[in-house]
Formats: C-alpha cells, structure tokens, sequence
C-alpha cells in the first residue's frame, strides 16, 4: 500500500488501461519484485550496475536502446553472460507519438536486428494508439509498475529510494536507468533498495516470457567488433 501519491512514480488506472495488454505489474501471487533498466548499455553505469547486481546475485532485465548496445558490444554481451533478460527499447530512444507508424517501427527493427529479444519497452511509455496495436503482435510489451524518477537530477538519491519503497508491492516492475544523467541516484540508491526489499521478504526475478528468437546473436558481435577495428585503423 504506497503512502503517498505521486504519478511520475505510479501511474494512475486511466493511464494503464490506454495499453490494455501490455505487462504493467507481474502476478502479485509472490512476493517477488523484477528489477528493470532502461536506456544503456554504456561502459560506466551500466558496468557497475552489473556489479552490483552480481554482488546481491539478482537478474534483472534491461531495456536496451539499439544505438548503445551496437556502439558498446562488450557491455551488451556481458549483460546476457551474467544470466540477465534484454528487451528492445528502440534503436534511437525514440517517442513514438512523434514519429509516423512506418518510421518508429523501421527503428524499432533495427534494434530487434541487434538486441533479438521478443520484449519491448517504448521510450517514456509514449506511442501511438495504431503503433502499439501493431507492435503488440510481434512483441510482449512491458511498462512499469513503479518507477524510481532516477533520471530527474533535481531530486536527491534519498528521494528516489523513498520513490521505490513507498510504492512497491508483490509483482511490481521497477524501473531504474544505466545512464549518464541517473548515475548519482542509481548507484547510490540501488544496493539500499535491494537492502530494503531482501528485509521485507522480496524475492528478485528478471521477465521472460516464450522467446520467438535467440536472445543473442554471436556472429552480430563479432562483425561488430571488426568493424570498430577497422575503424580504429582507419582514425
């Protein structure tokens, strides 16, 4: 039962029955949490996410964006060996309220062309009626039950613990983020929330549902590694 309201953290019903089959909360029949990110992989906060994760032993899931996993291959492949689910998150962190069906979808594609997960997340949970009813048959699209404003540089790492734990309940998604602008209030906020949960009798679970396709494409990475070899002769 959360103790206060705030709807950047817990969106209203009006607001989730817009998205009617998508996964907003998982069945709240176990006291487990599933501990989300968005936005990476990047070299710095992604890796000590990673960290802390293994530190704790948790699998969580993260929503790749497809730009960042072809620039930074090694982190994108260290997430899958270290046991956790990936789901696309648009190759250019798109919104999709401000791009046309066939554009936002082409992107979308190109990152399920590197990521190859069945799960997707949109960017800000902002698209398109038409967008989503089409992307609903090709994937499982997960939102968010609670999500810890980690992102807002204005609020204090404090702050965004108290986002997650006054709110959290059995099968709530969480949505962290491994970027640059949440690193201050991830890393500092993440082991204490995992601290606080692990007390209170949560159990930790990443999201699968039945994959379509293999959730990693080895011979992508290694193409993308010579690549960036090539480029590298060539600077």
């Amino acid at each position: 039962m959360a103790k206060r309201r705030n709807l950047k953290v817990q969106l209203p019903n009006w607001f989730t029955r817009m998205f009617p089959d998508a996964i907003w909360r998982m069945p709240s029949d176990e006291k487990a949490v599933y501990l989300t990110f968005d936005d990476g992989p990047i070299p710095s906060v992604t890796t000590e996410v990673l960290e802390i994760l293994n530190d704790y032993n948790i699998k969580a899931t993260f929503f790749c964006v497809g730009e960042n996993a072809y620039r930074n291959p090694e982190v994108f492949k260290q997430i899958i060996d270290d046991g956790h689910a990936v789901g696309n998150h648009t190759f250019n962190h798109l919104q999709g309220i401000k791009y046309s069906d066939q554009y936002y979808l082409k992107n979308i594609e190109k990152a399920g062309d590197i990521i190859g997960s069945n799960l997707f997340r949109p960017p800000h949970g902002l698209m398109r009626r038409s967008q989503y009813q089409k992307l609903s048959n090709l994937y499982t699209i997960v939102m968010w039950d609670v999500i810890s404003c980690d992102y807002d540089q204005n609020i204090t790492p404090d702050q965004c613990f108290h986002n997650v734990v006054d709110f959290v309940r059995n099968g709530s998604i969480i949505t962290f983020h491994d970027s640059l602008k949440a690193e201050q209030n991830v890393l500092s906020t993440l082991p204490r929330v995992i601290e606080y949960l692990k007390a209170e009798g949560y159990v930790f679970k990443k999201i699968e549902f039945p994959k379509t396709k293999p959730l990693y494409n080895t011979p992508w990475l290694q193409r993308v590694k010579e690549m960036r070899q090539q480029q590298r002769r060539w600077a």
